[in-house]
C-alpha cells in the first residue's frame, strides 16, 4: 500500500474514491461490531470505520490497534453518519478494506494530547513523543513558514544567503564562548559564533552588497524563558545604506510576516522612541507599549513637599519618580503595598511609598509629613483620580531609579490585571555607545565596538563617554528585544580610536581583529544590518511563554538537553587526543 493522502486532506470532494493514508492511533474506540480508531498525521486526524462487512482479517488488526500504533489504511471516503464539526474531515470516514500495522507502541508516559498537563521535564525527556501533539506541530509548521517568507522576502530585495562558518576564532562579542578544542593545533581553541558578525561584514568588503542567512549562534550564558545556549537568527547586512534604509528594509518585512501569517496589518513607518524617552517613560530599553502606566518625574514637586525621604534626595541630586494606577486605591490593600515593597527591596530599591485616593480622600503613607494641599497638586501632577492609587520610588542613582520603576511598572500591570492585546512593534534609537561596568568602573560597547557612533558625538569621545550616542537601534515587540542593529564603523582610524577607548591596546586589538582592521583598508564600502531572533518572533507570533515551545529539541535552564542526556562525559581516549585533561574543582 502507498499513501495516496495526508490524513486531513480526506474531505467531502473524495466521497466514494479510494484513498490510503497512513499515521498513528489517536484513540480507537471498540463497540463490538464496530470499531472507529482516529488516525493522526501531521496535517490533522481522519476516522477508519470498521463494521460487520469488514474482512475479518482487518476488523482483526483494527481491533488490535492501540493508542500510538502506526498503521497504513486503505479504504473508500463515505460520509459519516454521526458528524463531528470540531475537525475538518468530521463529515466523512474512511471504511477501510485493507489495514497494516506497521508499528507498535507501548503505552506513552504521557497522553499525546493538545495543551499537555504533564510535566514539562517528562515531556522534554520524551521530545520526539512531545512533538506528536497538535499545538506544538503547529508551531513549530508556523515556524516553517516563517521561514520561507524570510527567504522569499529577502530574496526578492536582492539579499543573497551566504553561510558563515561555525568554527571560528574567539572574539569579545559580549557573552561567554563556547569553545572547541582543535585536536592538530594542540592548545588552540575554535569557539561558535555568537553572530556572523565579522564575517557578515567582511561580505560587504567583498562586494556582496546584501547579504542574508538563517544563522545559527552560540552563548554560553545563563538561561531564561527567552534565551538558549543555541538559537537562530535572521542575519542581514547591507551595503551603501543609511540607518534610515536597513530600518525600512526590516519594517518592510515585518510588514510581510504579519500579513502572510496573522492576517494582519502593520502601520509604516513603526513608531521611534529614543533610548532616553523610553527609560525615563517606561523604564526600560524594551517597553511593552501596549499599556500606560507610565513614569513621571515629580522631583520638582517633591523639591519642598515637607518629606525629607524626597527633599533630601532631591536635594543630593537624585529623582524622585511616580507611577499613577488607575483604580488600584481599592484593589490594594496594605497587605499589597507591603509584598510590593518586599519585592522592590529585593531587586535594590529603598522602599514604597503610596499615594491612594479614597471615598474619604486623599491619603498617602507620609500624609503626616505633607500638607493636603501639596497632595492634591500630587494628584492633578500625575492625572490621578478618585480611586487611583499613586506609587512612589526616590533614588539618587538614576538609571537604577528607572530599573526599578521600570520593574514596579510590570508588576503594577500583573496585579491590575491590565488587558495586553495586539502587537506593539517600536524601533529604539539613539542608544548609548558605552556603559560602564558596575564592578569595574571600565566602560564597555552597549552592542559591539564595531558600531558607528552619531557624528555629532565624535567630538567628545574621549570626554564625556556617559553620553555618546550610537548609530544603533533596536527592534522591540510587546516588551521583547526581536534584533538589534547598528551602521559600522569602517575608518580604520576610528575603530582603532574606539578599541582604544575599550580599553583595547593597538597590539590586542591587531591579536583579535586585525584581519578586519586590514580588510578595511582595501576599501570598504559604508555598511550596516541587524539580527533578528527568529526564536523570539515566532514566539510572540504565537503567544507562547517560552522559546521551548518553538525550538523542536531545546535546552532547560542549566544548558542540558534532557533527551539525550547532553552533555555528557567522553572517554578518555577522545580527550587525550586532544590534549584535554579534566581537573576537579576542590570544594
Amino acid at each position: 500500500m502507498e499513501r495516496t493522502q495526508y490524513c486531513a486532506d480526506v474531505r467531502e470532494s473524495l466521497i466514494g474514491k479510494k484513498v490510503c493514508v497512513c499515521g498513528w492511533v489517536q484513540r480507537q474506540r471498540n463497540l463490538g461490531r464496530l470499531i472507529f480508531i482516529d488516525l493522526r498525521d501531521r496535517s490533522g486526524i481522519v476516522q477508519l470505520a470498521f463494521d460487520e462487512t469488514t474482512d475479518t482479517s482487518v476488523f482483526s488488526v483494527a481491533a488490535e490497534a492501540r493508542s500510538e500504533f502506526v498503521l497504513c489504511a486503505k479504504g473508500v471516503v463515505r460520509e459519516r453518519d454521526s458528524k463531528n464539526p470540531a475537525i475538518p474531515t468530521g463529515n466523512i470516514e474512511v471504511y477501510v478494506d485493507d489495514l497494516k500495522i506497521l508499528g507498535k507502541s507501548q503505552t506513552p508516559p504521557f497522553e499525546i494530547v493538545e495543551n499537555s498537563a504533564a510535566n514539562e521535564e517528562l515531556r522534554l525527556k520524551y521530545r520526539y513523543l512531545d512533538l506528536r501533539r497538535p499545538d506544538l506541530l503547529s508551531n513549530l509548521l508556523m515556524r516553517h513558514k516563517l521561514v520561507k517568507i524570510t527567504r522569499d522576502y529577502f530574496d526578492e530585495n536582492g539579499f543573497i544567503e551566504i553561510e558563515t562558518p561555525m568554527l571560528i576564532k574567539s572574539t569579545p562579542e559580549g557573552a561567554r564562548d563556547y569553545l572547541v578544542p582543535s585536536r592538530i593545533h594542540p592548545g588552540s581553541f575554535y569557539a561558535l559564533p555568537q553572530s556572523p558578525q565579522l564575517y557578515k561584514q567582511l561580505s560587504m568588503v567583498a562586494g556582496f552588497d546584501r547579504y542574508m542567512q538563517i544563522a545559527r549562534c552560540f552563548r554560553d550564558e545563563d538561561l531564561r524563558a527567552d534565551r538558549q545556549p543555541e538559537f537562530t537568527q535572521i542575519d542581514l547586512e547591507m551595503s551603501f545604506v543609511t540607518m534610515e534604509d536597513v530600518l525600512s528594509m526590516v519594517e518592510g518585512y515585518m510588514e510581510r510576516v504579519f500579513r502572510a501569517l496573522l492576517h494582519l496589518p502593520l502601520s509604516l513607518p513603526l513608531p521611534r522612541l529614543t533610548y532616553a524617552e523610553a527609560i525615563n517613560r517606561y523604564g526600560s530599553d524594551k517597553p511593552d507599549t501596549r499599556y500606560g502606566l507610565e513614569i513621571q518625574n515629580i522631583s520638582d514637586l517633591c523639591k519642598d513637599c515637607g518629606f525629607s525621604v524626597f527633599a533630601d534626595t532631591v536635594a543630593a541630586g537624585g529623582s524622585v519618580r511616580a507611577i499613577c494606577a488607575p483604580g488600584g486605591a481599592e484593589k490594594f490593600s496594605r497587605k499589597e503595598y507591603d509584598k510590593l515593597t518586599e519585592k522592590l527591596k529585593g531587586i535594590g530599591a529603598k522602599g514604597l511609598a503610596y499615594a491612594r485616593w479614597m471615598p474619604e480622600g486623599l491619603t498617602a503613607s507620609f500624609s503626616k509629613f505633607v500638607t493636603p494641599t501639596w497632595l492634591e497638586a500630587l494628584a492633578r501632577e500625575t492625572g490621578a483620580k478618585p480611586g487611583d492609587a499613586i506609587l512612589i520610588l526616590t533614588d539618587t542613582n538614576h538609571s537604577k531609579l528607572l530599573s526599578y520603576m521600570g520593574a514596579l511598572r510590570t508588576e503594577l500591570s500583573l496585579r491590575l490585571g491590565v488587558e495586553k492585546k495586539g502587537f506593539n512593534l517600536l524601533w529604539i534609537v539613539e542608544i548609548p555607545f558605552f556603559e560602564r561596568d558596575e564592578d569595574t568602573g571600565e566602560w564597555m560597547a552597549m552592542h559591539h565596538p564595531f558600531t558607528s557612533p552619531l557624528d555629532e558625538c565624535l567630538p567628545y569621545l574621549e570626554t564625556d563617554k556617559a553620553n555618546v550616542r550610537a548609530k544603533a537601534y533596536d527592534l522591540v515587540l510587546n516588551g521583547i528585544e526581536l534584533s538589534s542593529g547598528s551602521i559600522r564603523i569602517t575608518d580604520p582610524v576610528l575603530q582603532n580610536r574606539m578599541f582604544n577607548l575599550l580599553g583595547l591596546s593597538d597590539e590586542e586589538a591587531r591579536s583579535k581583529f586585525g584581519f578586519l582592521l586590514d580588510a578595511f583598508r582595501y576599501g570598504a564600502p559604508p555598511h550596516g544590518g541587524m539580527g533578528i531572533g527568529l526564536d523570539r518572533l515566532c514566539m510572540q507570533l504565537l503567544g507562547c511563554e517560552s522559546l521551548r515551545e518553538v525550538i523542536a529539541f531545546p535546552k532547560v535552564q542549566n544548558a542540558s538537553e534532557l533527551m539525550t542526556s547532553c552533555p555528557a562525559p567522553v572517554p578518555q581516549k577522545a580527550l587525550d587526543d586532544l590534549n584535554i585533561a579534566i581537573q576537579k574543582k576542590h570544594t
